[in-house]
């Protein structure tokens, strides 16, 4: 199959791409190359993916309306793994109209090409943050999402909304996920792991927030890139019943505690933290805790791989890829 990965320069779209290369698909990799964080990193994840004769880059702005259509209108993709978006609930305190630009009249463009050129599935990104203030845990997809407490997890329940309009009107299947604390080598420099371990490595301290009384349900990116395969493989019937459109939670399943967190950082790089206790910040919860019975059920969906192992694999990576 042709599938089109959003965000294929970025963290979860470039092990998405590379997963479906691997699996013997042809993959459209889109992504803008925007400077939000290093993007030197973004270029050495697609000098992964460059090698692959079934890859093909193309650098485009999700924004671009008319650039948008005509890709769709060109390609013809059987399937779309739109993983890209403005990522960051602090970065959203202080440049929102990037969230409104690639959330929003972006993730439109996407929905316009899926309607209008016979996408068989749309799976695209959501997010934990959906959850706001949601007390009960942990985090069911039969939860209220209707109190989001930063624009970018606004932005995503948009998503949400967009997508499940678009399948009622016109039909075609698709399918959100609510992404948990993703982690894991060729991650995001602005992820607390990336930035903890850079901080450690540099002698320098780390800001731990809510002072340290926090806990996230951190779910290695080979599992996350998994699930994102599976559901793929599984699209609604787009007939004439319910709306093809649902949501799955995919996370771990199992919150660990920020201190250890870090404890497993310490131990995998060798080294001690100096730990600035801050308050919380704008826009966090204390607590993030996926259910994915309801994955698991469509899709068989179990992750594999232990917080401590993924972390030493992250600073592995780390220090290979910065020669520290």
């Amino acid at each position: 199959m042709k599938i089109l990965v959003t965000g294929a320069a970025g963290f979860i779209g470039f092990y998405l791409a590379r997963k479906l290369l691997e699996a013997g698909h042809e993959v459209v990799g889109l992504d803008n190359l925007n400077d939000y964080y290093d993007v030197s990193l973004k270029q050495s994840r697609l000098d992964q993916l460059n090698p692959y004769p079934a890859f093909r880059f193309v650098r485009m702005d999700l924004a671009d309306r008319r650039g948008m259509a005509a890709l769709f209108a060109e390609e013809c993709f059987d399937q779309v793994g739109h993983m890209a978006a403005q990522a960051g609930v602090r970065y959203s305190l202080d440049n929102p109209h990037a969230y409104v630009d690639s959330n929003l009249v972006g993730f439109v463009n996407i929905l316009e090409g899926c309607r209008h050129h016979g996408v068989k599935h749309l799976v695209y990104a959501s997010s934990s943050s959906v959850y706001g203030e949601n007390g009960k845990t942990p985090f069911a997809e039969t939860d209220n999402v209707d109190h989001p407490l930063s624009l970018y997890a606004a932005t995503k329940k948009s998503n949400e909304l967009m997508a499940h309009t678009y399948s009622h009107l016109y039909r075609f299947p698709a399918t959100g996920l609510r992404f948990f604390t993703v982690y894991g080598p060729w991650g995001r420099p602005d992820m607390a792991l990336f930035r903890f371990v850079r901080a450690i490595f540099s002698g320098e301290p780390i800001d731990v927030y809510n002072h340290g009384n926090m806990a996230r349900d951190f779910t290695y990116v080979d599992d996350i890139v998994e699930g994102v395969v599976r559901v793929l493989g599984v699209p609604l019937p787009a007939s004439d019943g319910p709306v093809p459109h649902r949501i799955f939670n995919i996370g771990r399943g199992q919150p660990v505690q920020l201190v250890d967190f870090i404890s497993a950082i310490e131990q995998a790089a060798g080294r001690v933290a100096v730990r600035n206790l801050m308050p919380m910040q704008p826009g966090d919860v204390p607590v993030t805790w996926a259910d994915t019975s309801a994955l698991l059920a469509a899709t068989g969906y179990r992750p594999e791989v232990e917080m401590p192992d993924g972390v030493a694999r992250f600073v592995d990576w780390y220090r290979d890829y910065y020669r520290v």
